[in-house]
């Protein structure tokens, strides 16, 4: 399927917290319901600092039906979004040093499985290469881990986020070098 894209903007952020719902409630299956539903109050929000930034893709299907939105960050944040309880890190990377941060990637559940998670992902290397980063790291969900291993990421570590009500769900932390 062909899909077109476009950098987000601040208009966006209802349409953008819509799809994340349908994304995390539908393929996030690794999580239970309620870590769930607390990851869409703090870790899986807008982080309205990527579309400020211009690094935050929207795709959309060919009849114009909002399919899948993600981006990467030259912000030491590595994943999250406004309202995660751990703190935000807003200090620029240096791209001969550090690693851009590959960020919030989601899929509408009727466009999962169709490579569109794959293209996103391109789009957000090449842009990081072109400005100069050459290392790549993110906070993978345990349902990304599979195919960003297929992508040549590799695992480092996995973390536990605070979520809320003292939850928390494990993250993987993955890096890879062009």
């Amino acid at each position: 399927m062909a899909f077109h894209f476009r950098a987000a903007t601040v208009a966006d952020i209802p349409a953008i917290r819509e799809l994340i719902a349908a994304s995390v409630r539908t393929l996030q299956i690794e999580y239970t319901v309620e870590q769930r539903e607390l990851t869409l109050a703090t870790v899986f929000t807008v982080d309205t600092q990527l579309i400020a930034d211009g690094t935050y893709l929207l795709a959309f299907a060919a009849d114009g039906t909002f399919a899948g939105c993600g981006g990467w960050s030259k912000r030491k944040t590595l994943y999250g979004g406004d309202h995660q309880v751990e703190a935000i890190e807003p200090e620029f990377l240096n791209p001969a040093m550090d690693a851009a941060k590959i960020r919030a990637i989601f899929i509408h559940p009727a466009f999962s499985r169709q490579g569109l998670g794959s293209t996103i992902l391109e789009r957000s290397e090449n842009a990081a290469k072109d400005a100069g980063f050459r290392r790549f790291e993110m906070g993978s969900t345990l349902s990304g881990v599979p195919l960003y291993n297929l992508k040549g990421y590799r695992k480092q570590e996995e973390i536990r986020v605070p979520v809320g009500a003292g939850e928390g769900i494990a993250v993987v932390r993955m890096v890879k070098e062009i």
